[in-house]
């Protein structure tokens, strides 16, 4: 059965027709939980969202891959240290490293997508459980610190997002060597501001590949992409219903040929 747009999809399609032959795979794992969300956040910024499975041994004609949340497999052994061995990671490790191809593929890493990009090591670095060891709930604002990636086009460096975040294995680690890498090379793409909700290095929230076109992060942009179902302003001042939309236009806009 064809899923229906609502509304606020069919407007955005509407607005933005040059986008829709943009096609964006959402893969599932076992024990995925954002997928849908992550497909309706493609659509609602104007591409096509295409589901991939984890089990495919091909991507097909897409333009770009989000990886999104949930628990791979139940988050056995390590959190996405099963789903990395996935038949499809195997193809979207090649793309994104440019393998298969003389433009790397743009990925985005979301929560156990972050995760399941460390275990495959297209992002350096680990994540473990929250430093209180518990699981965490809130909207958390974020600092970009990056705009220049593939998922961060739309917005500028230094501005500041509120987008949902919800985990217990989002502390990310890393030596100090590579930390200290990440940071020369401005590969630090998203900092925690205010508070950092699981102990994560330099309040590290999301970080990139040298390329730019992969991105990883433990916030949920996602669920921030529709007036009056997002995260609202801490201060209660503003409107942040829909920051988490730039990542979804930054990457279609990329793909047609945008302004930047």
């Amino acid at each position: 059965m064809t899923e229906l747009p609502l509304i606020g999809e069919a407007i955005a399609v509407a607005a933005e027709p040059r986008l829709a032959g943009a096609k964006i795979g959402v893969v599932t794992f076992p024990g995925t939980l954002d997928d849908r969300d992550a497909a309706r956040a493609v659509r609602l910024a104007g591409g096509t969202a295409v589901p991939l499975w984890h089990a495919d041994t091909t991507l097909g004609d897409v333009d770009a891959v989000v990886i999104p949340g949930g628990f791979s497999y139940g988050d056995y052994l390590r959190a996405g240290a099963i789903a990395r061995f996935a038949p499809l990671m195997s193809e979207i490790i090649k793309a994104a490293t440019g393998a298969a191809s003389s433009n790397p593929l743009p990925v985005l890493g979301i929560c156990n997508g972050f995760q399941i990009l460390t275990e495959s090591h297209l992002l350096p670095g680990s994540m473990i459980k929250n430093d209180h060891l518990k699981f965490m709930c809130r909207d958390q604002v974020l600092r970009v610190e990056n705009s220049n990636t593939a998922w961060t086009l739309d917005y500028e460096a230094g501005q500041e997002i509120t987008v949902p975040l919800k985990n217990q294995d989002g502390q990310y680690i890393a030596d100090e060597k590579v930390l200290d890498a990440l940071e020369a090379e401005g590969r630090v793409v998203f900092r925690y501001v205010g508070f950092n909700p699981n102990g994560s290095r330099r309040d590290i929230a999301g970080i990139s590949n040298a390329a730019g076109n992969v991105v990883g992060l433990m916030p949920h942009p996602e669920h921030a992409v529709e007036v009056g179902f997002g995260p609202q302003s801490l201060d209660g001042i503003g409107d942040t219903d829909t920051d988490g939309l730039g990542f979804f236009t930054s990457v279609l806009n990329k793909i047609v040929g945008g302004n930047k």
